[in-house]
């Protein structure tokens, strides 16, 4: 399940780019085969000045980031099923400042950056990591994949 409410105050392009997110995760759910009868996932959109201070607080790093994950679980095998209710995977923090700025130096969208972070933050939430080679090869992959199937290729 993905809800998304969009802040009044943001202009019709960064608008457009956020509504982007439903679609990447919507997307990212569908490949990676979830086999949840739902799932819940929280989006933030924050400024650099936010998620410096969660990035400081939550990890120890004094500098602004783009992205943040924040998973309800430590690994697939927790997650547990609610009969009534959808299955709530974590949070996601984005930076729209940082994705900004990332979509101007990268030379793409920054709908396909927004879309970029969100898959990049939905795909910690399932696990995956990017902490050796071989992992960060198996996620940028798996992050390639489903900007391509949504139409948001380099």
């Amino acid at each position: 399940m993905v809800e998304m409410e969009v802040h009044p105050a943001l202009s019709d392009h960064e608008k457009e780019a956020v509504q982007t997110i439903k679609q990447a995760l919507v997307e990212t759910a569908d490949m990676e085969e979830l086999g949840i009868p739902s799932a819940e996932v929280s989006v933030v959109i924050v400024d650099d000045e936010e998620i410096h201070q969660l990035n400081r607080d939550f990890r120890n790093v004094d500098r602004p980031t783009d992205v943040l994950s924040f998973p309800q679980w430590e690994s697939k095998e927790e997650w547990v099923t609610c009969k009534d209710s959808p299955l709530p995977l974590g949070d996601i923090v984005i930076s729209l400042s940082r994705a900004r700025e990332q979509s101007d130096t990268y030379g793409h969208s920054l709908k396909r950056e927004v879309a970029f972070l969100a898959v990049h933050g939905f795909l910690h939430l399932l696990g995956y990591n990017h902490t050796t080679e071989e992992e960060e090869k198996i996620m940028f992959s798996r992050q390639e994949e489903v900007l391509s199937r949504i139409g948001l290729t380099r």
